[in-house]
C-alpha cells in the first residue's frame, strides 16, 4: 500500500501523518498475526515500543539530504520525548553503512517497528512526490546500488528525475525543494511520536 503528498499540498503534513499512522497499525497487526498473537490490540503493540525513525542520506550533496535534514528537524521538534531517530546533518546515516544500522537497530530495537526516510528520485511528474509506503527502503536503489533493504515503513521524497547517470541528484536539486520536504516529513513524524506518547500515557493513566 502505498500514499502519495505533493510538497505543495497545504494538507501534505496531515494526510502523511494519518498515512504513517495506518500502515504503522496495519504492519504491527501483520507482525502479531506471524507471532500467532491474533487477536492483540493493535494499540498496545503500538504502545510497547515507540517507532524508530532513521534518516538516511548525506549533506555532502542536497540532492541526498533529506534524510538528515529531515532527522535534525525531528530531533528538535521532539526534544524531551526521548525519541529513536538515527541520521541528522551532525551525525548522517549514509547508504554505505546500512548493513551495519540493520545489525544495530535488530540487537537494540528488535521489537519496535523502524520507518525510514530517504531521498529518491523518478519520473518527471513525481518530483516533489513524497510517497509513504508498508514496504521496506532499499537505500542507493536511485544510484543504481544494491545495499540492502530497511524499515518498516518507507518514506521517500521524490527529489530528481531518473537518468541514466542520476546527475541531478546529487547536483541540480534545489534546496528549497528538499528543505520544504524535509518539513513536511518532520511535522508529520514528530506530530505522530507525540501522538503516540500522549495516547500511552493516557492508557497507562487509564489501566492505573
Amino acid at each position: 500500500m502505498e500514499y502519495a503528498f505533493h510538497v505543495f499540498n497545504k494538507l501534505a503534513a496531515d494526510g502523511a501523518n494519518m498515512a504513517t499512522e495506518k500502515l504503522l497499525r496495519a504492519v504491527a497487526e501483520k507482525k502479531s498475526l506471524k507471532r500467532g498473537r491474533a487477536g492483540t490490540n493493535t494499540n498496545s503493540e503500538l504502545f510497547r515500543t515507540p517507532p524508530v525513525i532513521v534518516c538516511i542520506g548525506s549533506d555532502l550533496a542536497i540532492g541526498d539530504s533529506l534524510g538528515p535534514v529531515t532527522g535534525s528537524m525531528l530531533k528538535y521538534k521532539t526534544q524531551g520525548l526521548g525519541a529513536f531517530i538515527y541520521g541528522t546533518l551532525s551525525s548522517p546515516v549514509t547508504a554505505k553503512e546500512i548493513r551495519y544500522v540493520r545489525s544495530f537497530l535488530k540487537e537494540t530495537h528488535k521489537d519496535s517497528l523502524v520507518i525510514a526516510v530517504d531521498a529518491a528520485v523518478g519520473v518527471e511528474g513525481d518530483v516533489g512526490l513524497i510517497k509513504i509506503s508498508d514496504t521496506p527502503l532499499l537505500p542507493g536503489a536511485g544510484a543504481n546500488k544494491k545495499l540492502g533493504a530497511i524499515g518498516d515503513i518507507s518514506v521517500m521524497g521524490i527529489v530528481a528525475e531518473r537518468s541514466i547517470a542520476n546527475y541531478g541528484l546529487f547536483n541540480t536539486t534545489r534546496l528549497n525543494l528538499v528543505y520544504t520536504m524535509s518539513e513536511i516529513v518532520s511535522d508529520a513524524l514528530s506530530s505522530l511520536l507525540w501522538e503516540r506518547c500522549s495516547a500511552k500515557n493516557a492508557q497507562t493513566l487509564q489501566n492505573a
